[in-house]
């Protein structure tokens, strides 16, 4: 059973950043012209120039064969998400010891995977796709594109709590000149479940899974059968609607996940 110990809480303010060692954006793209329809999810370099991102949806309508019409939906999207997210850039956050629950319910292809587990935000060493490598090994979990569309649900959980770390940070600076604070509230399961271990523990507590909660971070992974797929996808699509009420992130994968 792994534990979590903890030192002192140093809360810190750092610069807008994913609290991981690769500061990658994670993207999602939905489009649809003239009922085709795309859909994918990945991560991006906010360095890289915007020449690559025409590049990029080019070649993914000419590999996919879609109608070039759906170039510019895909780079509207795409330049739109990389701005939201170089919006934050600069802007200061606050980081401390914090352990946050993350959970991933998705289906790719013919793999449905259900799982919840604690992520410590204050690393920011921490590597999802290293992450991922071996809870798919672990599971025997063969399929190439699960363990991209796993590691791009962590990435948009982490990029929420950032980005709702700059607005906290922007509240108390606000406080702090006088100013009365914008309201701020957060929809976001992950921020509002925090756990300030602090608070519980003291600075010499650790973190143990009670038995009667065991249960709850077992993971779940099904192959469904070519049949059920009208069912799996009725299904789905309900706990996509869930999803976008407890900030939890599902994957769609029509399309090669690129990482």
């Amino acid at each position: 059973m792994k534990t979590v110990s903890l030192g002192a809480s140093r809360p810190s303010a750092v610069n807008f950043r994913m609290p991981t060692r690769d500061n990658l954006v994670p993207i999602r793209v939905d489009v649809e012209v003239d009922g085709q329809r795309y859909r994918d999810a990945f991560t991006w370099n906010p360095r890289d120039p915007d020449s690559e991102i025409i590049s990029f949806a080019k070649r993914t309508a000419k590999d996919l064969k879609l109608p070039a019409n759906f170039v510019p939906q895909m780079l509207q999207s795409i330049q739109g998400q990389l701005a939201e997210f170089r919006s934050y850039e600069g802007q200061e956050m606050q980081i401390k010891e914090k352990i946050v629950p993350l959970k991933i319910d998705l289906r790719v292809n013919n793999t449905v995977i259900r799982d919840q587990f604690l992520w410590d935000i204050s690393n920011l060493d921490s590597d999802p796709e290293e992450f991922v490598r071996t809870l798919c090994d672990d599971l025997n979990i063969t399929d190439p594109e699960v363990g991209p569309a796993i590691a791009v649900s962590i990435r948009e959980q982490l990029y929420e709590i950032a980005s709702q770390s700059v607005s906290v940070m922007r509240e108390k600076q606000m406080s702090k000149k006088g100013r009365r604070a914008p309201e701020f509230s957060s929809n976001s399961k992950a921020v509002n479940n925090a756990v300030d271990l602090f608070k519980y523990f003291g600075s010499k507590g650790s973190v143990i899974r009670k038995r009667k909660e065991w249960y709850l971070y077992e993971p779940v992974v099904d192959v469904v059968a070519s049949e059920e797929d009208g069912k799996e996808e009725a299904e789905e699509e309900s706990r996509r609607r869930e999803s976008c009420k407890s900030s939890v992130p599902l994957i769609d994968s029509d399309a090669e996940l690129q990482s």
